[in-house]
């Protein structure tokens, strides 16, 4: 009996079958009963023959191929899977184990009297699908689409499968092939996939009606291929001189690039500069190591790169980054209130020589009109009638 299989009991009325039939009675009123049994590939099958008004004449039983397995009790057929369990005048039970599709058939219970008569048991095996086998039809890179198969190679009758993933299923293309009396069953799928499609989980389920509700379930994780992304994590802070720096290049990729090459723009690398895997180590660092550094990777599918430009300060005329924003800030409000008090003083000194110049002109105007009424007095005349003709 192959793991996980259960044999298929004479007592399961679910998965046994049944049938007695009554000969004709021969002349001295003797019949045989058979019975029809269905079994678990691997499991054991019980082979009855039931007998009535028997009278101690000849019994044989047969296999499908009418090779005589029993002669009156006695073993005809080298093959110790069969056993002779019970042999009465009510009843002939022979046991077969670890039965096969093969051994599927009719067997004949047979009765030798003055006529022959027989009755046949025939015997059904039920084939349980094993974990169905992932195929890979086509390979999964990001942007396009993979072809995937289920295929349970043999069961009998056939396993009902289907693709699961996220609790849904994906619809596929069911086929079935016949192997003797097996049946193989593939249910293929065509799926588009991207790059965060990768590692993700699918199940495919084999269904049976022997399985009484179980299934037997074959997990895949989608492998996306896609090129690589790099990005170099720059460290905190001004670097000054003597001071050490570790760069460190992120890399992502399926297949994850295996050769990180780092490399200085226009330049060769420091000779200090150390290069374990995707880390860039350099110490003391010095005017000298100024520069962009490059980190590259590829794979199979693709190339990238990212830069970092390293700018060693002197310890004596650093400023820190913090203090640039609130002096500049600072500085542009000096450079605003200047600029308000300039344009407060011209507007002040505009409207101040404009009020000047009117007061002037009013004055001019007051001394012309004494000066008319002093010739009038000087000339003897009147004085009102100067008046009067002034402000005529």
């Amino acid at each position: 009996m192959r793991p996980g299989q259960r044999p298929l009991l004479s007592s399961t009325p679910s998965l046994l079958l049944r049938s007695l039939v009554l000969l004709s009675l021969s002349p001295r009123g003797q019949a045989v009963e058979a019975e029809n049994v269905t079994v678990l590939e691997g499991g054991s099958a019980h082979i009855s023959c039931r007998l009535q008004n028997y009278d101690g004449s000849i019994v044989v039983i047969q296999n499908p191929r009418r090779q005589t397995l029993f002669f009156n009790g006695t073993r005809a057929l080298k093959d110790d899977r069969f056993q002779m369990v019970l042999f009465s005048p009510q009843l002939v039970r022979i046991t077969l184990t670890n039965v096969s599709v093969s051994d599927e058939g009719g067997y004949f219970c047979q009765l030798y009297t003055d006529d022959t008569h027989h009755q046949v048991a025939t015997l059904s095996v039920v084939v349980l699908p094993e974990v169905p086998i992932v195929e890979v039809k086509t390979e999964a890179v990001e942007g396009g689409s993979v072809e995937l198969t289920c295929v349970s190679p043999r069961s009998k009758p056939p396993a009902t499968l289907r693709w699961v993933r996220d609790r849904r299923e994906i619809p596929g293309v069911i086929s079935q092939q016949e192997n003797g009396k097996t049946v193989s069953v593939s249910n293929t799928i065509r799926i588009p996939v991207e790059r965060k499609d990768n590692g993700a989980a699918l199940s495919c389920e084999a269904s049976h009606p022997a399985l009484v509700g179980q299934k037997r379930v074959r997990h895949y994780s989608l492998d996306v291929h896609f090129a690589p992304t790099v990005k170099i994590i720059p460290p905190q802070g001004i670097l000054r001189e003597g001071d050490s720096l570790s760069l460190t290049c992120s890399v992502t990729g399926n297949p994850l690039p295996r050769d990180i090459q780092w490399t200085r723009v226009n330049d060769t690398l420091p000779e200090r500069a150390e290069k374990t895997g995707n880390i860039l180590h350099m110490s003391r660092l010095s005017q000298s190591h100024n520069g962009t550094y490059l980190c590259q990777a590829h794979n199979n599918y693709g190339r990238a790169a990212d830069h970092y430009t390293l700018l060693v300060y002197d310890p004596g005329a650093v400023v820190e980054t913090h203090s640039a924003v609130p002096y500049a800030v600072i500085g542009g409000i000096l450079a605003l209130l200047v600029f308000t008090i300039i344009c407060v003083l011209i507007v002040t000194i505009w409207c101040s020589v404009r009020q000047k110049g009117s007061y002037l002109t009013h004055e001019a105007s007051g001394l012309d009109e004494h000066g008319e009424v002093q010739e009038a007095f000087l000339n003897g005349n009147d004085a009102s009638q100067g008046k009067k003709e002034y402000l005529l």
